[in-house]
Formats: C-alpha cells, structure tokens, sequence
C-alpha cells in the first residue's frame, strides 16, 4: 500500500481523534479549543440523528448510557456509505456485529431498533407501486392479489410496537410478534399487527412466482392449516384480503402488461 501524503496522515490524524478523543490525541499544532468545535459538532451532529431515528430506544436508556452507546459506533464502527440518511442503518449493523453487550441493554435491543429503523427506510424510500400494473379495483379472490414494494411484513420474538419505558419485557413473548408497515400515498407511516395467519397469508400474496389467484392462496394456507371446511376459510381470508386492500398494503390484483 502507498505511503499517506502529509496532508492525508493530517487528516487521518484529524479524523481518529474525533471518533475517539479519550484514546487518541489531538493532531500536533491544533489549539485545544478549535479541537473541540470540531469535537463536539461532529459527535452532536451524529448524537442527533441517532436520537432522532431511534426515539424509544433512546428512552429507555440513562443519558449518560446513550451517549456512550453513541460514542461506541463511533470509534468501533466504520460506515460503508457517505449519505446521512443511510447512517442509521449503520448503527443498526453496529449493534448487530460490533457492540459489546453489557447488562445495561435489553434482551429485544436489536429487535426493537431493526423496528425503528425500519420506519425510517420506509419514509425515505425511491420505490414506487406501479400502478400501471395493478388493477387497483379487481377482485381479490379471482384476480392475482399484489403486495405494495412500500408495505414491509415484520417478525420479532418480542413485542416492539408496545416497548416503551413502562413496558420493557425481559423474555420474548409466547408467540412471535407479527406486524406490517408501510407508507401511504400521503406519505404517513400505516402500522398494523397481523395474527399468524394474516402474517402467512401476506407471505404468500407476497412470493407468488406461479401468480396465483387469491382463492388459490387462500386454499393452500387452508391445506397448511389442515383447515376443517376450507370453503368457509377462502370466505374468512376474502375478509382479511379487503382488510390488507382498504389499508393500501395490497393495493390490487395484478394486471398483465
């Protein structure tokens, strides 16, 4: 590898003191109170938008212990993209590859911030529906029922959408959380909590290379349920397609190009 130019050994001198100003001094020839203009709008700056993307997690620890928490993905973790609004997604990686656990987190820390992380990815996001492709009032039982690219179906042992400082559980529930989100037109957030079946039933509308019609799917959970009287299930799961189709999560049935 080629040796820095002095101007680059400045910068990386620079650069390592601000991540990390307990453990590393400051570059030779710099005021202290400059230094710490730039210390302090560097790590505030990211202090900001962490707090900002992470708001309950943020609250549930002591401020001394989130701003510890912040410095740690600082100095340990090293973005792989330049945007600010990709940041979060680093700190999310950081807690699942990089951070050291100690008894101040919560079993449900990295489930909890993968939730609200995932508001923020939505909000942000280019992807579009294309309508031109969906037939926004076609019937969902003999038509091909579509999944919105905006709505995302979500699984957790624990129960994130309720964490708050009053309620902080310290074992998974006894079953999986499922739950959807996705953006509307009006670009709000929509949050909705599926039952299992719901849940399945959205992973099929979802991956459905053969374009299965919405009887069909509802007829292949009824055989994976070991559903009694599968003719009632299809009337029950209509139900539950209008429900997903009036929240925008299914927003219609496929139409051929």
């Amino acid at each position: 590898m080629a040796k820095h130019l002095p101007f680059q050994q400045k910068q990386y001198a620079f650069a390592a003191h601000i991540r990390d100003p307990q453990s590393v001094p400051a570059p030779q020839g710099i005021e202290d109170r400059r230094m710490g203009i730039y210390r302090e709008l560097f790590f505030n700056n990211l202090y900001k938008l962490i707090s900002s993307t992470f708001p309950v997690l943020k609250r549930l620890y002591a401020k001394d212990d989130w701003r510890a928490l912040v410095r740690e993905f600082m100095v340990r973790h090293e973005a792989q993209t330049p945007y600010f609004l990709e940041i979060p997604r680093e700190f999310l990686l950081f807690l699942e590859r990089e951070h050291v656990a100690t008894e101040k987190d919560y079993p449900f820390l990295l489930e909890l911030a993968h939730y609200e992380w995932a508001e923020l990815a939505l909000s942000v996001s280019p992807e579009q529906d294309d309508m031109s492709r969906i037939d926004a009032d076609g019937d969902l039982l003999e038509g091909v029922p579509v999944k919105s690219v905006l709505a995302w179906s979500l699984q957790y042992r624990f129960p994130v959408h309720r964490i708050s400082p009053t309620f902080k559980p310290e074992s998974p529930g006894e079953q999986p959380t499922f739950l959807a989100v996705w953006r509307k037109p009006d670009d709000e957030l929509g949050f909705m909590e599926l039952n299992p079946v719901s849940a399945r039933l959205l992973g099929l509308v979802e991956s459905n290379p053969e374009l299965q019609s919405g009887r069909q799917l509802l007829l292949e959970l009824a055989r994976e349920l070991a559903h009694a009287d599968p003719d009632a299930f299809v009337v029950h799961g209509a139900s539950a397609l209008q429900e997903l189709h009036r929240a925008g999560i299914v927003p219609g049935t496929h139409r051929p190009a």
